[in-house]
């Protein structure tokens, strides 16, 4: 049965673009470079080894169309966030690389917008960073402390902010480095420009396995044999392949313990008053979240919406990716009387679109953008929700790695990281489900005993924190 594409997200249900698939594969090709899976990691990766050597011959093979994942359906957040925090990064690689790590970051969010408007993309682009509401006393102290380590740092300038009451906080942090975009418009837009850079992209071809180059020495001679990406409409000879899945790597043997698909879900409301706008105190550009452990996340849309998300929906056995798990009537429904909490002055406004899908999680929540030269194969991914800038920085890196250019991106402490695999079954399937649910105790616990949580804490061991 075919997929009606705009039911995805309102992201795709507002993009100025008939979303029909592009040509699939039909038979072998030979390629320089094969990027598996057509999101924002792999276009971007396309775009700067286009860059870097405009000769070379790249192919995308995407099973849906592009952007139908977490590229294009996400919260609209172009933010200097990192899985991993700064701290847990200085513990692991010393201040320096943590500070080289978070100065990229910082620099990512820029380069986006500069990125889209070198390519003619209209994305929404506006930078009015993030309001974090402090509701609480114990948020309040957590706010208070983020602050001061950024301030330790030297790096961020983020700021303490007073009451905040038509959301209910009795305080508030401000970063400014992030902006609000319109994903679908970014990825969809940047499949554009990439097809007249020559670029080829092929839809609705599944990728079905991938092998790495083999080498052969016999009689004092080595032959490279070219690594190949088998799919459901032919076999794809390359020099490098770029695995570019992230939470739908686990639908493929090869990657399937890499990354844990974990569901986030979204609702958009009708578009409200600018005066209701002026009430609320949210502007156009800025994005919100509080001090909560269970997630939540949201942004002012250009036309006046609430996009808003958060996590709580569970994870399925065996990493399982389905349609139907893109919705939960039961989190819609909290996310809807989470944002009416925020902002009672919203009334009974409409929700239009609700919507959700998985994205990545390393075992370890650290990111990671690496190439293996000897077989080939570059991988980017476990961004943990914080990919929509992320990518920009993967597809940058992962150029510079595949044409051997030296870079200080190369010096980065995510660049070649590896991970530890997920645990197989049912240990994946209890971890996971139990660290959802420890987020949601950890709320309940700092508001029966107005302290900071134990059981946060010690998932913070677990999550880079």
């Amino acid at each position: 049965m075919a997929v009606d594409y705009r039911t995805l997200s309102f992201w795709h249900a507002t993009v100025p673009d008939d979303l029909s698939p592009r040509v699939s594969l039909d038979g072998d090709l030979d390629v320089d470079v094969a990027i598996v899976g057509g999101g924002l990691t792999g276009l971007w990766t396309a775009w700067y080894l286009k860059e870097r050597d405009p000769a070379l011959n790249i192919v995308v093979l995407e099973k849906e169309i592009v952007g139908f994942g977490a590229s294009g359906r996400n919260g609209g957040w172009c933010s200097a966030l990192f899985p991993r925090s700064t701290a847990s990064l200085e513990r692991s690689y010393g201040r320096e690389a943590a500070l080289a790590m978070r100065r990229a970051m910082i620099a990512t969010v820029d380069e986006v917008g500069t990125a889209a408007a070198s390519a003619g993309i209209e994305i929404d682009y506006v930078k009015g960073g993030t309001l974090s509401y402090a509701r609480s006393g114990v948020q309040l102290a957590a706010a208070r402390a983020e602050v001061a380590e950024a301030a330790e740092y030297g790096i961020d300038p983020l700021e303490l902010r007073g009451p905040q009451p038509a959301a209910g906080a009795i305080g508030a942090s401000f970063d400014p480095n992030c902006a609000s975009i319109h994903p679908a418009k970014l990825v969809r837009g940047l499949a554009r420009a990439l097809e007249q850079r020559g670029v080829v992209i092929y839809e609705q071809t599944e990728v079905l396995d991938f092998s790495p180059r083999s080498v052969t020495k016999a009689q004092g001679t080595v032959t490279k044999a070219p690594r190949t990406v088998t799919t459901t409409r032919g076999v794809v000879r390359c020099d490098t392949v770029v695995v570019a899945l992230e939470g739908y790597g686990a639908t493929l043997p090869v990657t399937k313990r890499r990354v844990l698909p974990l569901y986030s879900l979204m609702i958009a409301t009708e578009p409200l008053e600018d005066s209701l706008w002026d009430e609320i105190g949210i502007e156009h550009g800025q994005t919100f979240a509080d001090y909560r452990h269970l997630l939540i996340y949201g942004q002012r849309t250009a036309d006046n919406r609430f996009a808003f998300g958060g996590r709580g929906a569970r994870y399925h056995w065996g990493s399982s990716i389905k349609p139907e798990y893109d919705r939960s009537p039961r989190v819609f429904e909290h996310l809807r009387k989470t944002l009416g909490e925020l902002f009672p002055m919203i009334g009974d406004v409409t929700v239009a679109h609700r919507w959700g899908g998985p994205l990545g999680v390393a075992r370890d929540w650290h990111a990671s953008a690496s190439f293996d030269p000897t077989t080939g194969i570059a991988w980017a991914g476990g961004y943990v929700g914080d990919g929509l800038s992320t990518t920009n920085l993967a597809g940058r890196t992962l150029a510079d790695l595949i044409t051997g250019a030296d870079s200080e991106l190369l010096r980065l402490p995510w660049v070649n990281h590896a991970s530890p695999l997920w645990e197989p079954e049912p240990l994946r399937f209890l971890g996971a489900n139990a660290g959802l649910a420890a987020m949601s105790i950890a709320d309940s616990e700092e508001r029966v005993t107005s302290r900071p949580s134990v059981t946060a804490k010690l998932m913070g061991r677990l999550t880079g924190h």
